[in-house]
């Protein structure tokens, strides 16, 4: 009978909060410490972070030296689905605020993903990702959020300016002209929509299976930058 064996525990920078590590028989999964025993992430689902990348990525792909931005290493399946979607000249930057997330997809977590992290056009930078944003007005040609479980699902406080109207409107100028941002949540949230649109977005909910083609689905917004 497969059970939860603890591998690692980390603190979460700034928050004094941390995140656990466990195998689950084949799989590693991902828990906030002394909460309610739900999971953040699996290994076993990774659908929606797969598509949070590849619909962003396979739209900028064509442009030359093209340059991404990912919220949230997480497991690397975004990061991993980014690369793919790429080409040779592309840069994709990842903002991971935890730095043993990074280390555990360094070592037990990197195998499942493919690891990514080796490939020479993955950038880590261990900062905030609204600081990433804030410090590279037209950076970046598509930015992919996934901090936290969504504009509405948020575990931490502190991630609720990134989903704000400020925030939103940091996106933007962080996009160069036509840019994309892709946003991942647990769920649906009108009002979040409203907020891409009036941030200067034509914006879409698209909703993404966790697995496969059943189950549990997920929504990622398809958001273009519609001024320069």
């Amino acid at each position: 009978m497969k059970r939860f064996v603890l591998l690692d525990t980390t603190a979460i920078p700034e928050n004094g909060g941390a995140l656990c590590l466990f195998e689950y028989g084949e799989d590693f999964v991902i828990k906030i410490q002394g909460g309610d025993g739900g999971q953040l992430m699996n290994t076993r689902m990774h659908g929606s972070e797969d598509a949070l990348a590849q619909i962003p990525c396979s739209k900028v792909a064509g442009r030359p030296n093209s340059r991404v931005l990912i919220g949230g290493l997480g497991m690397g399946f975004t990061l991993a689905a980014a690369l793919k979607h790429l080409g040779k000249s592309a840069k994709v930057v990842v903002a991971e605020l935890v730095p043993g997330v990074v280390e555990w997809n360094r070592g037990p977590l990197g195998e499942k993903s493919g690891r990514p992290l080796l490939d020479p056009r993955t950038v880590i930078r261990l900062e905030d990702v609204a600081k990433v944003l804030q410090a590279e007005p037209q950076g970046f040609d598509a930015i992919m959020l996934d901090v936290d479980n969504g504009p509405e699902g948020l575990t931490q406080k502190a991630n609720s300016w990134l989903y704000s109207s400020a925030g939103l409107a940091a996106c933007a100028r962080a996009l160069r002209p036509k840019g994309i941002l892709a946003v991942w949540s647990a769920s649906a949230d009108r009002q979040f929509s409203e907020r891409l649109r009036k941030a200067g977005f034509k914006a879409e909910e698209v909703q993404v299976f966790a697995h496969g083609n059943r189950g549990t689905r997920h929504t990622i917004w398809i958001a273009e930058k519609l001024k320069a």
